[in-house]
């Protein structure tokens, strides 16, 4: 069983900047990829970006390409989200997962388990 916690959420103007950060317990977060996703009102959840176990890998949406950068932290259990130029389209609910194993990063159905959700909202 694995936990996550995601904090660093907030309100911020467009152009700004925000990390998130993804604490998990368990003794085996080295051994998984982890992932971002984001939900917005009224939309599906959609994969935002993606680590591998060791971090040599990831990968991010056309989207956030550029923008942000996925990281982690073995050693503290953390992953990290920084997000920079925010626009107001990244609005959302922002969640961490642990990746089951197969490495299909931007497929939902391949988490095994979700934190409860970090909101980031982004004033024009």
């Amino acid at each position: 069983q694995v936990q996550l916690v995601e904090s660093g959420g907030g309100l911020v103007q467009a152009g700004d900047s925000l990390r998130l950060s993804c604490a998990a317990s368990g003794q085996t977060f080295s051994r998984y990829a982890m992932g971002w996703f984001r939900q917005a009102p009224g939309k599906e959840r959609e994969f935002v970006a993606a680590i591998n176990w060791s971090g040599g890998s990831t990968r991010y949406a056309d989207s956030v390409k550029g923008r942000f950068t996925i990281s982690r932290d073995n050693a503290k259990n953390i992953v990290y989200l920084q997000m920079n130029s925010l626009k107001s389209e990244d609005t959302a609910v922002y969640y961490c997962a642990v990746e089951g194993g197969l490495w299909v990063p931007t497929a939902p159905s391949t988490y095994d388990y979700w934190g409860q959700g970090a909101q980031v909202t982004v004033s024009s």
